[in-house]
């Protein structure tokens, strides 16, 4: 915007110079002209009364060589033909003439001044009547040097001139443009804070009326976003309260089951469910950032051994193969350790939810360098349509489900800059890949690159 703004006024200001500056530069080319023409008619009128008295040749070059224009060997006297009472001399030119006879003659036939074109410049043709009754012609030579002086200085001032100004304009259309800039982008760094998940990012409200409404407009909305965030994180910590009461009527259920691995995995399952009402509660109350703290991390292959311990138990009550790869070695990830045991248990309980007992699966985690890939395949039925399993709330045809879990993963997934992906797994069910960024690179690539052939590769390499 700065530079179009500048660019405009460039574009402005150049066309009124031209549009004055040049027509300008001829008028004065113009009168310079005319200016030594006047002085050469001038200089001709000097020689009409001397014309008017005599004709003799020597009287005549005594008066050329007196004038200015004589003395300079710039004037030239045509007499014409003397009738017979002046004893028929013939006619004769005095000084050094540089125009054409035929001009001369035309000069002398009109009656009027005239200007020819000579080499090195120009002559004034000015006829005077002498006694005889004659028509004597005095020609005045204007040298091109003489009729253009002083229009290369006007010249050069109209150019200089035309300069300042473009420059002067050039400057105050900068500086508008940066006094119209600077609120812009302002408004947009706090956008990008906002976007980011700094909920404190205002605008000061200042600038051209336009800006300061913006930014008025700007704050409000981000007020507004504060407040709506707050209301959601107070309505999931009293819905969550509201679950104590249930869970302690679950825990003391369980506390009387007695002895038994039955019964030992039902009170775990119910610690478990207090435990995670509890975090859901503190996250709701402590009003933070959507976006990951720096530094917030944890193991996924501790993580994952420690939630696959859970799960396993579950898994062999059913008769399910279990496999479990890549958790030797430690592969740090920028997601709460919380956060990764909710998302790997909402896949694990979307697998025993929706694929009939006795359905295998397995659990790969992968180091690709800039990225953790974590993979849960099963040897389902698979799903028919996994863009819309992945949209929020989207439960599809699943009984029981509420369609929030593979949202929760998918969260996770881009707090990190990653992406979750749906696809046929090497069992022939279903296959989810959570990619976990591991720095801010994954956070530059456009979505559509990261699920490109890198993702396939990766895909590949998971198979066993």
């Amino acid at each position: 915007m700065r530079w179009a703004l500048v660019k405009v006024c460039l574009a402005v200001t150049v066309m009124v110079v031209v549009a004055f500056a040049v027509p300008l530069g001829l008028v004065v080319q113009e009168m310079a002209r005319d200016r030594a023409l006047s002085n050469a008619e001038r200089q001709a009128a000097a020689i009409g009364p001397t014309l008017s008295i005599t004709t003799d040749r020597g009287q005549l070059d005594r008066a050329i060589a007196s004038t200015q224009m004589g003395a300079a060997g710039r004037m030239a006297v045509h007499v014409p033909q003397l009738p017979a009472v002046e004893g028929n001399r013939p006619p004769m030119a005095l000084g050094r003439s540089r125009a054409d006879v035929a001009d001369v003659e035309d000069t002398r036939r009109i009656g009027r001044a005239a200007t020819a074109e000579v080499p090195g410049g120009s002559a004034l043709l000015q006829p005077v009547a002498i006694g005889s009754g004659g028509i004597a012609v005095v020609e005045i030579y204007v040298p091109a040097g003489e009729a253009g002086r002083g229009v290369a200085a006007a010249w050069l001032v109209l150019a200089l001139v035309a300069v300042a100004l473009v420059f002067g304009s050039v400057a105050v259309a900068d500086r508008l443009g940066v006094r119209l800039i600077q609120p812009a982008k302002r408004l947009a760094r706090a956008a990008q804070e906002l976007g980011e998940g700094r909920l404190g990012a205002r605008v000061p409200e200042e600038g051209p009326a336009e800006l300061r409404s913006a930014a008025i407009a700007f704050n409000s909305m981000a007020d507004q976003v504060v407040q709506l965030l707050e209301n959601e994180r107070e309505l999931a910590a009293d819905l969550s309260h509201r679950l104590r009461t249930p869970l302690t009527v679950l825990r003391l259920n369980a506390a009387s089951l007695g002895e038994g691995p039955a019964a030992e995995q039902t009170r775990e399952a119910v610690a478990q469910l207090e435990r995670e009402v509890d975090t859901i509660i503190r996250t709701a109350r402590e009003q933070r950032p959507q976006t990951q703290r720096a530094g917030a991390g944890c193991d996924a292959s501790e993580v994952i051994r420690e939630r696959m311990g859970f799960w396993s138990a579950l898994a062999e009550d059913q008769g399910r193969e279990v496999r479990l790869a890549g958790v030797e070695r430690p592969a740090r990830v920028p997601v709460p350790r919380p956060e990764l045991a909710a998302a790997l248990d909402a896949m694990l309980g979307n697998v025993f939810r929706h694929t009939a007992e006795g359905t295998a699966f397995a659990v790969d985690v992968h180091d690709a360098g800039d990225a953790v890939i974590v993979l849960v395949s099963d040897a389902g039925e698979g799903i028919k349509d996994p863009d819309a399993a992945l949209r929020r709330g989207n439960s599809g045809e699943r009984d029981g489900s509420t369609g929030l879990g593979l949202d929760i993963v998918r969260r996770v997934a881009e707090a990190t800059g990653g992406d979750v992906r749906l696809g046929r797994s090497v069992l022939g069910g279903t296959e989810v890949r959570v990619w976990l960024a591991l720095d801010d690179r994954g956070r530059r690539v456009p979505r559509t690159r990261r699920r490109g052939h890198r993702a396939a590769s990766i895909r590949r390499r998971a198979r066993p």
